[in-house]
């Protein structure tokens, strides 16, 4: 649900706004309005100031040192000499001054070269003088002298060295002692940790503060200033106590739509850990519905049918726990991971999967168990609808009589099921935010496929007489057909009204269809998913062979590599897809705008 708010007016000089705005950060909770971007250089600054000390935490708290400027400026240099040790290590240790003395006497020239060993012809030494220095990777490295103006040479000579291999190792040296002296220095400032984090926060509030101050509205002359701030309700007497004890003019009042209040949601302990997702999306505006409730129940179910395996609903209860005695920031995620755990579990005990294997075929599996797990076909024959399980009595299935596995069946089920509720929430929201008679179309549609839904799901049990059901139905349509076409819009020219609805039943018609089509995924993810595990299961087998002995390694290594590959898939999946059904099927369908803004109160 979202927590309702109060709106509070503040009225005060304008020399006494530093202090009012450092008091209101130590009470907490009051969000005052204010930019989420700078406004001027003080605030550009600190904002600068602030992102480059939250990156130097991180690089220390994560050892990341090659993000250090310093570290990362030794490295690129350190890069640069291994290149030009390379280049230089073929040429051995010379002394190029003394080489540049002797040219500067001589008259004479030194020249260098390198060619591949098959294009070297020891008979250029008849050309001109000619010394090979070494031979490296199928190429030689030679040096000429020659003191004639117009040298000409059958090789392509290269760049001369700029020193010595010795000088560029001790180059080398020097930067590796300066990249290990890096190291301490970042590794000693871990202590430092404590003191750099309370200088962030400090930052931060101090930018908090100041950009609310540039967002107060002036009035006489600049002398008073006007603050609009919001904060929960239950903080009502606590706060109005504070500011009575201020010297200022301040008005509570309700928060409306219209003040466009930031949003805090209040969920139970079960629903909480989904919020997170909610806020993925967008959070609601003051007026609309919170999804979370909607959304932890149908994202638990559609995340434990993509997976679809008890075993690995073990290790994502496992994987919570670890979670939960980290440190890190997905430490916040142990609710939300170990939750999902608990729901892969039992779906998956009800599929009858348990890593990779099918329950239902296992012998020793007792019958009171397999009599409860969701496995086989459905049967649509003419004398009514049958459910087989087993391989024997799939094959037994007449020729050309329909037949679809159940689990496909119970997706398609569930996808109308969570349109239609969304439906219907998105009916009851819009009576109650703009009345009945502007929402007749709306409430048509619902009565239509939802009363569909019920007729198709009571007949299929026979409850009611063909002459009932053909009479409901008439009822649905008449009544639907009235909202959709005639009072879409109350007071409209009719044949607005109507070639209007006629547009609107070809958007339901063609999106209704696509959307309740997308919660086959469900099935096909769950079935993908126990396939690549039994697919593992058959290799490792395979391996292991009939009279195992050092095989029981390679079977163990393939069991745990193939399982945690496929878990990693799994997961990746049951949760991208799940979240697009809930944010795409379900939103579309409830009308969800989520664009409301995020309770951000001023705070120390």
């Amino acid at each position: 649900m979202i927590d309702k708010m109060t709106k509070y007016s503040f009225i005060l000089l304008s020399s006494a706004s530093e202090g009012f705005l450092d008091k209101l950060a130590e009470t907490g909770v009051v969000d005052i309005s204010r930019s989420s971007k700078p406004v001027d250089e003080h605030s550009a600054e600190l904002l600068s100031r602030s992102e480059a000390l939250k990156k130097k935490i991180a690089r220390i708290e994560k050892e990341d040192f090659a993000k250090d400027p310093d570290y990362a400026a030794i490295l690129e240099k350190k890069a640069l000499w291994k290149k030009e040790l390379a280049l230089r290590e073929p040429w051995g240790d010379f002394d190029l001054k003394r080489i540049e003395s002797l040219e500067r006497k001589s008259g004479c020239t030194f020249r260098f070269y390198s060619v591949y060993d098959k294009s070297f012809d020891p008979a250029w030494a008849n050309l001109c003088p000619l010394e090979k220095i070494s031979s490296s990777e199928g190429r030689t490295y030679f040096v000429t002298v020659s003191d004639a103006p117009d040298y000409s040479f059958p090789a392509t000579e290269c760049a001369r060295p700029a020193g010595t291999a010795a000088e560029a190792r001790a180059i080398l040296a020097s930067l590796d002692a300066s990249l290990q002296q890096r190291s301490s220095e970042l590794l000693a400032a871990k202590s430092e940790l404590p003191a750099m984090r309370e200088q962030y926060d400090a930052l931060l509030s101090e930018l908090e503060i100041y950009l609310a101050s540039k967002t107060g509205g002036s009035a006489a002359e600049g002398y008073i200033t006007q603050y609009t701030g919001f904060a929960p309700v239950e903080e009502d007497e606590r706060l109005r106590a504070e500011f009575d004890a201020m010297d200022l003019v301040y008005v509570a009042e309700a928060a409306t739509v219209e003040d466009n209040p930031p949003i805090q949601l209040k969920n139970n302990s079960f629903s909480r850990p989904f919020e997170v997702l909610t806020g993925m999306y967008g959070l609601p505006v003051y007026n609309e519905f919170d999804p979370t409730v909607f959304l932890s129940i149908f994202f638990l179910l559609f995340f434990s049918m993509c997976m679809g395996d008890a075993g690995y609903g073990i290790l994502l209860i496992i994987i919570g726990q670890l979670l939960k005695k980290s440190s890190g920031s997905l430490a916040k995620m142990h609710s939300l991971v170990t939750i999902l755990g608990f729901g892969t579990l039992v779906v998956g005990l009800v599929m009858g999967g348990f890593f990779g294997v099918n329950l239902y075929e296992v012998s020793w599996i007792p019958d009171w168990y397999k009599s409860i797990i969701l496995t086989g076909e459905l049967v649509f024959a003419p004398e009514g609808i049958s459910w087989v399980r087993g391989d024997a009595a799939v094959a037994a299935i007449p020729e050309g009589v329909s037949h679809y596995s159940l689990q496909m069946v119970l997706s398609l089920i569930i996808g109308v099921l969570h349109i239609s509720l969304a439906m219907i929430v998105k009916s009851i929201w819009a009576i109650r935010r703009d009345g009945l008679k502007n929402c007749l179309s709306t409430l048509g549609w619902t009565v239509l496929i939802v009363g569909a839904v019920l007729v198709a799901f009571v007949s299929m049990f026979g409850v009611l007489s063909e002459s009932a059901i053909k009479w409901t139905v008439i009822g649905i349509a008449a009544v639907s057909a009235t909202g959709i076409f005639l009072l879409n819009k109350w007071g409209r020219n009719p044949l607005v009204n109507v070639g209007l609805g006629v547009w609107d039943t070809y958007q339901m018609a063609s999106g209704l269809m696509s959307d309740v089509l997308s919660y086959i995924r469900l099935y096909a993810l769950g079935l993908s998913g126990g396939m690549l595990g039994a697919t593992f299961n058959l290799m490792a087998n395979l391996v292991k062979g009939s009279d195992p002995t050092w095989q029981w390694v390679p079977f163990v290594l393939i069991l745990i590599v193939g399982h945690a590959l496929n878990l990693a898939m799994s997961c990746l999946g049951a949760f991208v897809h799940p979240l697009r059904l809930n944010f795409l099927e379900f939103f579309k369908n409830a009308g969800y705008e989520g664009s409301g803004l995020k309770y951000n109160p001023l705070k120390k």
